[in-house]
């Protein structure tokens, strides 16, 4: 029988397939700020890690220069042209309302900035199951492990009652940093395979969202 009182949910890749919208964002975001087009083999930086560090990493800019790109990506992404271009993952308002059935709490923390993390999850139904949702600072001084433990703090709980749930290392390396269990979703954009996920500490692996539950509610 599991002990889990609670399970907190990245976004991007985890619950909604963003792709489209983010991307989309990214292409007229570079624009503005006079950056080179983005290449098909750098997509995959974008979605899900702080948009600062992709721009460092990807176009080599200064931090301020990744500050005043981040930016004009935010202002644009907050226009719901970009920001409800998303799908939900097969099964996982049905996941949702199982966990909430079977009494364990629900989260959301994402490094989407948190106004539009609000603004999506609602839209996309989700606050209808989740009694907490937090995203990220503008200047992204908060760490993926400061949103999670958020979270759990105003669930009134500890990181060992939670399971974080999420498909990319940033997922894991917060939830790790705070001592809260982990599962990899493999159906998303960072991990591809199982192999992807044991790299970190985890209790379990998803290759689409009804095999969360098992891991939750045993």
């Amino acid at each position: 029988m599991s002990n889990y009182k609670a399970a907190i949910f990245d976004v991007d890749g985890t619950l909604l397939n963003t792709r489209e919208g983010i991307l989309e964002a990214i292409r007229d975001a570079l624009v503005e700020v006079g950056l080179p087009p983005l290449k098909k083999e750098d997509e995959k930086y974008f979605i899900g890690p702080p948009i600062q560090k992709s721009a460092m990493q990807v176009y080599g800019v200064t931090k301020e220069g990744a500050q005043e790109f981040a930016e004009a990506y935010r202002n644009l992404y907050s226009q719901h042209e970009y920001l409800f271009k998303a799908s939900h993952y097969e099964g996982i308002l049905e996941l949702m309302k199982n966990l909430k059935a079977a009494g364990i709490k629900i989260a959301i923390a994402t490094y989407k900035r948190e106004d539009y993390a609000l603004d999506i999850v609602e839209h996309f139904g989700f606050m209808e199951y989740a009694e907490v949702a937090h995203g990220a600072d503008n200047f992204n001084k908060l760490t993926k492990s400061d949103i999670i433990r958020m979270c759990i703090s105003e669930m009134g709980l500890t990181p060992a009652d939670c399971v974080m749930i999420g498909d990319s290392d940033n997922d894991a390396i917060g939830a790790d940093g705070i001592g809260c269990p982990f599962i990899g979703c493999t159906y998303g954009f960072g991990f591809t395979k199982d192999e992807d996920v044991d790299e970190y500490p985890n209790i379990g692996k998803a290759a689409k969202p009804a095999d969360i539950l098992g891991y939750i509610v045993g």
